[in-house]
């Protein structure tokens, strides 16, 4: 008997991944899974890379010259000749620039350098201002430019320093992908983007990444998006939380306003660690110590302590992905989080920590003006 239920529920698991793949079908199969991964596809796959900036068919392997020359200079053409970039101190690179409509499925990279410094702006279909503009290292969730790894569903993080994103970005006309050097440097790029040419649905929304940073916050509040116009749903919260007081700090509540919303939110949450679906204080009851985790929609993937010289305050390195419970909003989105910790007699405590932030989500074009990106001074992690 208990056979037969379990036979049932294979059925009945196997009829939920086909119709779930029928209504992806628009998109000709390029979104698969486990249980559609057997269909074929009318979808062509094609990757930019320095061994081929432009993702031509037969064209990768072909590069007689680049960073890679002198330890190819007895093999030549085809071996590894140009594995990277060289990005100079004040210039912004073009890492790809496609012509036609598809979808962005997956970009590896490994910069070198100052990882606040080097920003990462995407352009969908001819736009002038970025969908995406962030620093490479906390768009990927390494914001306080340490290493740690992160596994999880779309952002993986592995050794040494490999940053994954497997964001899925559907473009109509045009993608754009570009690197800004703000440092004082020269920096390596070691990079890959797959993506598939293929039809785009009707419906199918743009991705946007914004990045925030409130050193220190005011009032308590760090505002991680504000001003979203349009209809989509956001989809995730990457936070560097740099604590500058004693004591738990994660007290505070996300806030989410939406579609005219204005005193008071539709969405507020019941505190920090909750809503990386965590619970009290992220603390393992038998160390005593603050516990690491890393799962597919949320994680606590990086505690910097104390060392008891420079590095004087406790950081951490949060996300929380909506994958599975998407936020929509129709008309407008803004999303705040409280800086709350605690005094003495039980009373709440006002922070006024170091907070940085990016948001992601999907809307229809237009979207509103991003706000202007801090100078190198205000984005630097000191």
């Amino acid at each position: 008997m208990v056979k037969g239920r379990i036979l049932i529920c294979f059925i009945i698991f196997g009829i939920i991944s086909v119709s779930s793949y029928s209504q992806e079908e628009e998109f000709t199969g390029v979104n698969l899974n486990l249980g559609n991964i057997y269909r074929v596809s009318e979808a062509e796959t094609r990757s930019i890379s320095p061994e081929n900036f432009t993702g031509e068919k037969g064209k990768a392997g072909m590069a007689e010259e680049g960073t890679g020359s002198e330890p190819s200079r007895e093999l030549g053409q085809g071996w590894k000749v140009s594995p990277s970039v060289k990005i100079k101190p004040g210039e912004t690179f073009t890492l790809a620039e496609i012509n036609d409509e598809g979808v962005v499925q997956q970009m590896w990279m490994t910069p070198t350098g100052n990882w606040r410094f080097s920003i990462l702006r995407i352009y969908w279909d001819g736009e002038e201002e970025p969908s995406v503009e962030v620093p490479v290292g906390d768009f990927f969730g390494m914001g306080w430019g340490e290493y740690a790894p992160l596994n999880s569903q779309p952002i993986v993080v592995n050794p040494g320093s490999a940053f994954n994103s497997f964001w899925p970005m559907p473009f109509r006309r045009e993608c754009k992908i570009t690197m800004e050097n703000i440092g004082s440097h020269e920096m390596y790029l070691y990079y890959q983007i797959n993506y598939a040419l293929t039809d785009v649905p009707e419906d199918a929304a743009y991705f946007h990444a914004q990045f925030r940073r409130s050193n220190p916050t005011e009032g308590a509040i760090h505002t991680l998006v504000d001003g979203i116009e349009g209809k989509g749903h956001y989809v995730g919260t990457y936070l560097a939380w740099q604590v500058n007081n004693r004591g738990w700090w994660g007290e505070g509540e996300i806030k989410f306003y939406m579609d005219g919303d204005r005193k008071f939110p539709t969405i507020a949450g019941t505190g920090t660690e909750d809503y990386f679906l965590g619970s009290y204080n992220f603390e393992n009851k038998k160390t005593n110590e603050y516990e690491r985790y890393s799962t597919p929609f949320a994680g606590l993937h990086q505690i910097i302590r104390p060392d008891g010289l420079y590095n004087s305050q406790q950081r951490f390195g949060l996300y929380r992905w909506h994958i599975q419970d998407p936020i929509r909003f129709k008309e407008d989105l803004k999303v705040t989080i409280q800086d709350l910790g605690w005094k003495s007699d039980h009373r709440y405590l006002q922070q006024k920590s170091d907070i940085s932030s990016v948001s992601f989500w999907y809307q229809l074009e237009p979207h509103a003006d991003f706000p202007e990106l801090p100078a190198k001074d205000e984005l630097e992690v000191n």
